[in-house]
This record gives C-alpha cells, sequence and structure tokens, in this order.
C-alpha cells in the first residue's frame, strides 16, 4: 500500500477537518505508547498485533495521515521535497567525506 492509498483509506472512513486539534492529541498519546512498548520490547507474535510495537506504529501512522488529510497534505509530495533537501545537507557531504 502507497501512502497516498493509506491517506486515501483513512480519509474515506475518519474524515473531521474541525477535529484536528484532537486528532493531534491522539497521535501525542500513540506516540507516549509506543514509547513504552519500545521500552518493554512488545513485538507481535502469532499474529496478534495488540499492545505490540507493530500495532502502536500503526497507530502513530494513522493520526500522522489524517491530520495530513485536515491540512489537505500529500505526503508523498512531502516526502519527496524532504528526501530532496535531506539528499542535499545530509548525504552529499557525507560523499564528500569518503
Amino acid at each position: 500500500m502507497q501512502i497516498n492509498e493509506l491517506q486515501k483509506f483513512i480519509k474515506e472512513r475518519d474524515y473531521k477537518p474541525e477535529l484536528k486539534e484532537k486528532y493531534f492529541l491522539k497521535l501525542v498519546e500513540e506516540v507516549g505508547e509506543l514509547s513504552e512498548v519500545v521500552r518493554k520490547d512488545k513485538r507481535m507474535n502469532d499474529k496478534d498485533i495488540k499492545n505490540s510495537i507493530e500495532e502502536e506504529l500503526y497507530d502513530v501512522l494513522y493520526y500522522v495521515c489524517a491530520l495530513a488529510n485536515c491540512y489537505d497534505i500529500d505526503l508523498e509530495e512531502c516526502h519527496r521535497l524532504k528526501a530532496e533537501i535531506n539528499e542535499k545537507k545530509w548525504y552529499a557531504k557525507e560523499r564528500k567525506n569518503c
């Protein structure tokens, strides 16, 4: 699944731009939950995703996409633009230092 497909999937089911502050608070909450399962190294086992790093990573990604939808932001385009900046800023320097 591409990021734009995930954004579309989420937008079709959960699009309430008037609640963007609540989406942001949910994102912060999910990052906290991710921190806890990472600290405990709780991985998914036997396709049981509950209370795992995998579940919390998805939840974080979900709310990032939901927020992007509220602001009509194409995350794939953001990635492309930011990758260009990073390429010039970081990776070009690394190649010079080799």
